[in-house]
């Protein structure tokens, strides 16, 4: 697999050992870097070690977001052959809209088929920012074409679907050194022997106290390594150590507060000393030095951490850790430290000095530490990219999935998301039970659901709280009892025998283009209805206005009440969108699945009994519901212009019918009309006050 890879920060060599570990695991990868970059406020120059494939590339703009290559060297790598072309930089940044750009003019000139080049961009921004045009108009084109993206938080992934995003999102950690950050032995007082780390790595002997001894009885090492900044919360740190004489405060790095935060430490004297900024191998050192280190990020309007490096340096050399409770950091952290509010003092306190004096936890903690930072090595890191870049370049379904493979062969796993209902949820699991793998996301955190699904011997979710059928499916997803295996969506106001889930999935599997199959449906009485249909769009909004609907005959997707999903597509398309908290999310996710070369069909040999609102009796809300869900499904896919058409269609078509037609029929015209005329987002609004747009307690989340 050849990979060109676009990386202004690469400059820094540390850095490059993920380009190293890919080319170990047999990635052909070209690295376009900058030529010299200012990186953590030194000028630092590209100086590539013998036979590693990185070009220097000139930069106009030294900011991240305002800056450009010289499109040369660009344009003559695009030129190559090519399987995945990786974009580190924001979707917003200039520089991402020139390669972009560049990408685009090759794919014209060379008469390339859409897609040929399929790309990846990164991000950390972990605030959902609205930025001006054109970067705004950058960053929604980078998001909707790109085939992936890859974050370094959870959040970062989460803001980019709900800017447009159709591609997978990987969450993948920034990368450490195992060979300089790793554990030493350490002595009676647990702290790093002096031995092991020598004096470029001592703390200090003022930070000792007067005597310089390290062992000296209820003394507790803190540092502190990073940039000294407002937001960084170095001065709330300080005031920490202030509180209590048995801390000392051995701070590591410059940056535009060191003068203030040095008066501000002045009256706190030898306990706090100031070491500069350190190399690579001195900072591990220093890490191993320490009983605790301090990340007291603060939480700005602008910024908050967005990973947390030196958390997982520190944690990596197996030194505990103390963070704020905010960005990334709790994720990066998890069990192997404490987390603390984010600007308080007396609680920072409490928790420096709990791991220094608690020899129980501060050892449970020195132990955790290195087992977790194993997932930020570079090798792993590699490995991951190598696997987000397998899936990308072989995204055209075709030809992709082996028969024979665990997923074709494997049963089923079936994912039921339930709210209230026990009764309903009991009568869809019967059939299954003892014949595939179960799992029930319960949004309602009923007892009696548990019990339900415990008898039906499945695997009972309760997410703590009612997220939706989208987020109740991605809870699933994301606890999968088999992550091989093809997932049967199952409403609870359905019903389906294993043979027809058979006939669902040998069909399935025998295309190797399509994402997901549905059965027939018929209602309680026997009726059939129908579960196949066109995507939404403006255009097919005015078609039905005029009343020519009858002409909108494509299948283009099968409804979520009963979903057979290839696993395969599952990791390609990514998850279903949250923001769909009710209807249209298999919508868009078919949709997402179709602009990556997928299909979706009905199995007319396979049919399912579906009730149809079985868990609900509240039409007038379900209908707001689903047409608050239409506007976010037309306003994702064709913009603001795109929604003003559609819903100019709809008022106009629904003013018609009012005018038209009598009884029942006129009063739901009138009522469609009315809504589409306020906005049905805003009418959702409006039935929870104004709050958010959740259906109350008690309202379905999966009635269809």
């Amino acid at each position: 697999m050849r990979v060109l890879r676009v990386s202004h920060s690469a400059v820094v060599d540390a850095w490059r050992d993920r380009e190293r570990q890919l080319r170990a695991q047999g990635v052909d990868v070209l690295l376009l870097s900058a030529r010299r970059w200012d990186e953590g406020g030194r000028r630092v120059a590209l100086e590539p070690r013998p036979g590693e494939d990185v070009r220097g590339v000139r930069t106009l703009g030294q900011h991240p977001a305002l800056f450009v290559y010289d499109p040369r060297p660009l344009w003559r790598a695009l030129g190559e052959r090519w399987d995945v072309l990786d974009i580190h930089e924001e979707p917003f940044a200039l520089a991402t809209a020139e390669i972009l750009a560049l990408r685009t003019l090759r794919r014209i000139l060379t008469r390339t088929p859409r897609g040929a080049l399929p790309f990846i961009v990164y991000s950390a921004q972990n605030i959902d920012k609205v930025y001006p045009w054109p970067f705004r108009r950058w960053e929604h084109r980078a998001l909707r074409d790109a085939a992936a993206i890859s974050v370094c938080n959870h959040e970062a992934g989460r803001i980019a679907v709900a800017k447009g995003l159709r591609g997978r999102v990987e969450v993948i950690p920034l990368g450490i050194d195992p060979e300089i950050f790793f554990p030493v032995a350490r002595g009676h007082s647990g702290r790093a022997s002096e031995a092991a780390h020598g004096h470029s790595g001592r703390a200090g002997e003022a930070a000792r106290g007067h005597s310089g001894r390290a062992g000296e009885a209820a003394r507790v090492v803190v540092g502190y390594a990073g940039r000294l900044a407002p937001h960084k919360g170095v001065d709330v740190l300080i005031d920490a150590v202030a509180l209590d004489d048995r801390l000392t405060l051995v701070i590591a790095g410059d940056g535009p507060s060191k003068r203030s935060s040095v008066e501000r430490a002045r009256p706190l004297g030898d306990r706090v000393v100031f070491r500069g900024p350190l190399d690579t191998g001195d900072l591990a050192d220093f890490y191993r030095s320490l009983d605790v280190l301090a990340v007291p990020s603060l939480a700005t309007p602008g910024w908050v951490e967005q990973f947390g490096r030196v958390a997982v340096e520190a944690m990596a050399c197996g030194t505990p850790v103390v963070a704020s409770a905010t960005g990334a950091l709790p994720d990066v952290v998890g069990g192997a430290g404490l987390l603390v509010p984010p600007g308080d003092p007396i609680a920072l306190r409490d928790a420096l000095v709990r791991i220094g004096t608690d020899d129980e936890l501060g050892g449970r903690l020195r132990s955790l530490g290195p087992e977790r930072a194993v997932a930020c090595t570079w090798e792993v890191v590699a490995q991951r990219y190598r696997e987000l870049y397998e899936r990308v370049a072989l995204r055209a379904p075709a030809g992709t999935t082996d028969p024979a493979s665990a997923s074709a062969s494997a049963p089923p796993e079936v994912v039921l998301v339930a709210y209230g209902s026990p009764e309903l949820v009991s009568s869809a699991l019967a059939p299954l039970v003892g014949k595939y793998p179960i799992t029930v996301v319960d949004n309602s955190s009923l007892a009696t659901i548990r019990e339900v699904t415990e008898l039906a011997g499945g695997v009972y979710l309760d997410p703590g709280c009612n997220g939706g059928f989208a987020a109740g499916v991605n809870h699933a997803l994301a606890h999968r009892q088999s992550p091989g295996a093809d997932v049967l969506l199952l409403n609870p106001d359905a019903t389906i025998e294993p043979p027809d889930v058979e006939e669902l999935h040998r069909a399935l599997r025998a295309e190797p283009d399509l994402a997901s199959v549905g059965p027939e449906q018929v209602d309680g009485h026997g009726a059939p209805a129908r579960v196949a249909w066109p995507f939404p769009s403006p255009v097919g909004a005015w078609v039905e206005a005029v009343g020519l609907g009858r002409l909108r005959t494509a299948d283009d997707f099968v409804i979520g009440s009963v979903l057979l999903l290839r696993a395969e597509a599952i990791d390609d398309v990514g998850d279903l969108d949250e923001r769909f908290f009710l209807y249209a999310e298999e919508t868009d996710w078919a949709y997402r699945a179709r602009q990556r070369g997928w299909r979706h069909a009905v199995v007319p040999s396979a049919t399912a009994i579906h009730l149809g609102g079985g868990t609900s009796s509240d039409a007038s809300r379900r209908e707001i519901h689903f047409h608050a869900s239409q506007e976010r499904y037309l306003r994702k896919h064709f913009g603001t212009l795109g929604w003003a058409a559609a819903r100019a269609a709809a008022v106009v078509g629904a003013g018609a019918r009012a005018v038209a037609l009598r009884g029942d029929r006129r009063a739901s015209a009138t009522r469609r009309a009315a809504i589409y005329l306020r906005g049905p987002i805003r009418t959702e609004r409006a039935l929870s006050g104004g709050r958010d747009r959740r259906p109350p307690p008690g309202a379905p989340t999966v009635a269809r």
